[in-house]
């Protein structure tokens, strides 16, 4: 049995624009409604349960749900996603490296404190199950379902709903300087704040990746490179608060 193909570009322009926006911002936006709560229980945590390590700190049981019904959500709606190829693939790496020096780089080379406060797995190291579980789900969600969903949502989607309404009508890639410039922004503000810069940085150097080679895997690739390398560099230096 084959894998369903992407619609073409004539059939993708007509699809109902709900369905649409759902397809191309939904994973993303339920992504970010995970955070939201993760926050809210953590924020909250004393009032309900005082003590209660879980709910103190929700990010280690609800990120593995998160990453399964993100990655349930893609799966789901696959077929729909075109990403033009994999032909850039020299060009994904090589963007990706560069976006993983800039995001260590005020820490590695210009004389920005550590970061060793936030989502450490060696907090379960003395249960072996429950210490890989953990960080298989965190490289999991990391490596794979960020990069896609981001993707999916900021150049996929953004990229192209800040040209035109209608946005499966416009050819990915396509510049213009409000698109270009406010996903750029948006990306950068959904982090937090010591990684704005770098996330504004790399912001533009994805979207100019888009541009360039008019391939959305490029620039997955591009994002699950920098992730990976960021993930093993945390790993190893314990600069937890990179993720």
């Amino acid at each position: 049995m084959h894998p369903p193909t992407a619609p073409s570009p004539e059939q993708a322009a007509t699809l109902p624009q709900d369905r649409a926006l759902r397809i191309w911002a939904g994973p993303f936006i339920v992504f970010m409604l995970f955070l939201l709560a993760s926050s809210l229980i953590g924020k909250f945590s004393q009032d309900l349960l005082p003590g209660n390590f879980w709910l103190a700190n929700p990010e280690y049981w609800i990120y593995p749900i998160q990453t399964l019904v993100c990655g349930f959500l893609l799966l789901r709606w696959w077929r729909h996603y075109d990403f033009h190829g994999w032909s850039f693939l020299p060009a994904g790496i090589a963007a990706g490296v560069i976006a993983f020096l800039i995001w260590i780089a005020p820490q590695q080379w210009f004389g920005a404190p550590p970061r060793p406060d936030g989502f450490n797995p060696d907090l379960f190291a003395e249960t072996p199950a429950l210490y890989w579980t953990t960080l298989i789900f965190r490289f999991l969600r990391l490596v794979l379902i960020v990069p896609l969903l981001e993707e999916i949502f900021w150049r996929g989607f953004l990229m192209r709903y800040l040209i035109r309404d209608r946005f499966l009508s416009v050819a990915f890639g396509s510049y213009a300087p409000l698109a270009f410039f406010g996903v750029a922004l948006g990306f950068s503000l959904v982090h937090s704040q010591p990684d704005r810069i770098p996330a504004l940085l790399t912001g533009l150097l994805w979207n100019a990746l888009a541009v360039r080679t008019r391939s959305l895997g490029s620039c997955v690739v591009a994002h699950a490179v920098t992730n990976l390398l960021l993930g093993v560099y945390i790993v190893r230096t314990g600069q937890w608060g990179f993720w």
